[in-house]
C-alpha cells in the first residue's frame, strides 16, 4: 500500500493507493481519507493513469460538495441509551469491567455490554459501535439472506456462495471473486429500498466484475429507479453509522 496527500478545498486528504487482485479499480471517499484500490494485473502505465483518473474523481467530488466529506463525528453511546434502527428500538444495557476484551450479547431487543475499562474513551466506544453493529447485523442477517436470494432468483439466477453484513467505514457493499457478497452493517440505518438497490448493484457483479455500460444495464434492469435510491445515500449516507 502506498500513502500519499492531497489538499483539496484547503483540507489535506490521506490517499491510499490499494494494489488488490480485482477485476476494476474503485474508489471511497470517508473521515478525510480517499481509498484507491487497482487491479494489481495493470502494467505501469496503466495503474498510473487509473489512479490519475481516480484522484481527479475525488477532487471534483470534493469541490462540488465539500461539506459532505467532513470529518464524522463519532457517535457516543450511554447507558440507558435507546438505539433505534428502521422500526425496531433497542435497549442498551453498559458496563465497564476489569477485563481486556469486551463482549455483547442481545436477548430481545436489549443488548447487554460489557466494556473494558482498561481502553481509553475513544477505545471503548469504537468497541460499542462494532459490538453493536455485530449484534444488530447477526440478528438481521437471515432477513437479508432471503432478500438476497429472492432477489437473485427475480433478476440474475447466478450462483453464488455467502451472505455476510460487514461492519465497514466506506463501502456499502462488495462481491468477492469467489462470490461471496458483503453488506455494510451501515445500510441497517437506510431504507428498505436504499438496501434493496446495493444488494442488487452487487448481484449484478455475479455476472459483470465491473462496473461496465453491460453492468449498469443490467441494475438498470432490476431497479428502474437506481439512481434515485443511490441519491438517498448520497444526501444521508454519513448519517448511517454506529
Amino acid at each position: 500500500m502506498k500513502i500519499e496527500t492531497l489538499e483539496i478545498v484547503g483540507r489535506k486528504y490521506l490517499v491510499k493507493i490499494i494494489d488488490q487482485p480485482r477485476p476494476d479499480s474503485t474508489i471511497s471517499i470517508a473521515n478525510n481519507i480517499i481509498a484507491i484500490k487497482i487491479p494489481l494485473a495493470l502494467n505501469r502505465e496503466e495503474r498510473f493513469k487509473q489512479i490519475m483518473k481516480m484522484k481527479n474523481w475525488a477532487r471534483s467530488k470534493i469541490e462540488k460538495n465539500p461539506d459532505k466529506f467532513k470529518i464524522e463525528v463519532p457517535k457516543e453511546y450511554h447507558d440507558g441509551d435507546v438505539l433505534k434502527i428502521g422500526a425496531e428500538e433497542y435497549a442498551l444495557k453498559i458496563e465497564f469491567k476489569e477485563k481486556q476484551s469486551s463482549s455483547a450479547r442481545l436477548i430481545g431487543n436489549t443488548i447487554y455490554l460489557a466494556v473494558s475499562s482498561a481502553l481509553s474513551p475513544e477505545k471503548q466506544q469504537k468497541h460499542i459501535s462494532s459490538l453493536l453493529s455485530r449484534c444488530i447485523g447477526r440478528k438481521r442477517l437471515p432477513l437479508l439472506q432471503e432478500k438476497i436470494r429472492e432477489l437473485n432468483k427475480l433478476h440474475f439466477n447466478q450462483p453464488f456462495n455467502k451472505i455476510f453484513f460487514k461492519n465497514t467505514s466506506s463501502l456499502w457493499g462488495s462481491c468477492s471473486g469467489q462470490g461471496n457478497i458483503n453488506i455494510s452493517t451501515k445500510l441497517l440505518f437506510a431504507p428498505d429500498a436504499v438496501l434493496e438497490s446495493v444488494c442488487i448493484h452487487e448481484l449484478a457483479h455475479l455476472i459483470e466484475h465491473n462496473h461496465s455500460d453491460r453492468f449498469w444495464a443490467l441494475v438498470e434492469k432490476a431497479c428502474p429507479d437506481y439512481d434515485e435510491r443511490k441519491k438517498w445515500l448520497n444526501e444521508n449516507g454519513q448519517q448511517c453509522s454506529f
